[in-house]
Order: structure tokens, then C-alpha cells, then sequence
């Protein structure tokens, strides 16, 4: 099954576009065939990956029903990387989308046409809580929320939560807290490994075991249009988002693994019940 990830925060400055990108990346290169949709008309993932000024198609046409998801999908320098690039159209869809029949399934519905091509899709989300973002987390399996380590990043991340279980509630009872991400972590001051702790202690294993350091090739490359796990692979930023996308993995299989162990105990247990009869 097609694991599509929202990577989302309501507030900006905290990785959150860095992670989707990096992480897209690093998926692909484990052999995983990944889409990287940008949904911020910031555009700046799609610029991440080499892609500027971009013209039409884009994620906006998808959205509206213009034309087919296929056809605005451009590939990336990256084997296995596609992207679904935004511009500053998208800015005006917040509006346009609120007119539309199932307004808040449209991303859903365009990723339908092409989810069947990835084994993961992964969703740069805008930083802030509107019609977008809700199309993001109606589209989505789980969420993967990027956090900086600073006092006031904790109590944005209540905000996430409520958010991710209203969503849950009123349109999407599969989503998930995929895991909490560490980001710009610096181990050396005792804010930043006191802000951990608390996460850690309050949210426990949802908090991702891999951390993302303050580290300089992570904010060069960018400007060169490349992820990090590309720019510089032998850096600490590119070996963290590497790690990530191995334990994404490896969370993912543990949970295969552990919902067909499930589902075998009641075939058995259902068995056993028919033969007393």
C-alpha cells in the first residue's frame, strides 16, 4: 500500500520543507519510488529540487480538475523522484477551493490518479491551517511533524495534535501521527536536549529516534537546487535524513508485520470457534 506522508507544522521556520524534500529524496534513494507534491505557493520544494519558475501545469491545475494529475508531474535529477511542482498560483486556492463540490478531497482525488506509481508520496504542506493543509491531511495516511527544539516549538505542537485529531474526527479516521521530528537539534546546549526530553516524555515512541542537526550543507543546498542526500552525502545533514527514511521504513514494516500477526490470532480465533460449534 501506498504510504502518503504530510509533513506538516502550523508554524514556519522549524525544517518542515527541508525534511519533505530530504526525505523524499532519501526514500527514493533506498529503492523506494517517491512523489514529493509541493503544496506551498512559496514553491520553495519544487526550487529544492531544481525546479524554478515553473509555468503550467502545476499542483494548482490538479487541484481545480484542469487537467490530469499525470501531466503536471516533472521529474527530478534524483532516479526513482518525481515531483509535483507548485508557483504562486496556488496562493489563490485557498479562495477558488472554497466554491468547489468536495472541496477538501481535491488533493485526494488527484493523488488517486498516480498513487499507484509510488510507494511513497510525500506532502510539503503550507505553514498554516487552512484549506490546503486540510487537503493535505484528508490525502494522507499519517503526519510527520517537524519541530525545532525551543520552548516555543512545544506548545505549537499541541496546536498539530488538535488539529491532526479534528481532522481525524470530521474527515479522515485513518490518519495517524506518523512521528515527531527533532530538527536544527544540537546536543551541546541544555535547552535543546531539554526540550527533547519533554517531547520524549509526553509523546514517547512517536517521537522519530532520528534527530536532524544544525548543520551548514543542509541550508547551502538548496541554493544549488539539490537535497542535501545529494548535495553533500557525506555530510551530517544527508547521513540524518538517510537514517530517517531507513526507520520510516522500518516503522512501517514493524507495523505490516504486526497488523498481519494481528489478523492471523482472529482467523484463528475464528476458527477455533467454528469447530466447537
Amino acid at each position: 500500500m501506498t504510504l502518503v506522508l504530510a509533513v506538516a507544522n502550523q508554524k514556519g521556520g522549524v525544517g518542515k520543507t527541508t525534511s519533505a524534500v530530504n526525505l523524499a529524496a532519501a526514500l527514493a534513494m533506498e529503492g523506494r519510488p517517491t512523489l514529493l507534491v509541493d503544496l506551498d505557493s512559496q514553491a520553495s520544494a519544487s526550487s529544492g529540487l531544481g525546479s524554478r519558475q515553473l509555468d503550467p501545469p502545476t499542483v494548482y491545475e490538479c487541484l481545480l480538475g484542469e487537467v490530469p494529475t499525470v501531466e503536471a508531474l516533472r521529474q527530478s535529477g534524483l532516479s526513482g523522484l518525481d515531483l509535483l511542482p507548485s508557483n504562486r498560483d496556488l496562493a489563490g486556492a485557498e479562495i477558488e477551493l472554497a466554491s468547489l463540490e468536495q472541496r477538501e478531497r481535491r488533493l485526494s482525488m488527484a493523488i488517486a490518479q498516480v498513487r499507484n506509481r509510488y510507494q511513497t508520496i510525500v506532502i510539503d504542506c503550507p505553514p498554516s491551517f487552512g484549506m490546503l493543509t486540510l487537503n493535505a491531511l484528508v490525502a494522507s495516511n499519517s503526519v510527520l511533524v517537524p519541530m525545532q527544539c525551543e520552548f516555543f516549538a512545544l506548545e505549537g505542537l499541541g496546536a498539530v495534535a488538535a488539529s491532526i485529531d479534528r481532522v481525524r474526527q470530521a474527515f479522515n479516521p485513518a490518519l495517524d501521527l506518523e512521528g515527531i521530528l527533532l530538527t536544527m537539534y544540537d546536543p551541546r546546549t541544555s535547552l535543546a536536549r531539554q526540550v527533547a526530553s519533554q517531547v520524549r516524555e509526553h509523546f514517547g515512541d512517536k517521537v522519530m529516534a532520528t534527530s536532524i542537526p544544525r548543520n551548514i550543507r543542509i541550508a547551502e543546498a538548496p541554493s544549488h537546487g539539490l537535497p542535501v542526500v545529494c548535495y553533500d552525502p557525506i555530510s551530517r545533514g544527508a547521513v540524518a535524513y538517510r537514517d530517517l527514511a531507513k526507520e520510516l521504513i522500518s516503522r512501517r514494516l514493524t507495523q505490516s508485520q504486526q497488523r498481519a500477526v494481528a489478523s492471523a490470532e482472529l482467523v484463528g480465533e475464528s476458527g477455533e470457534e467454528a469447530s466447537t460449534r
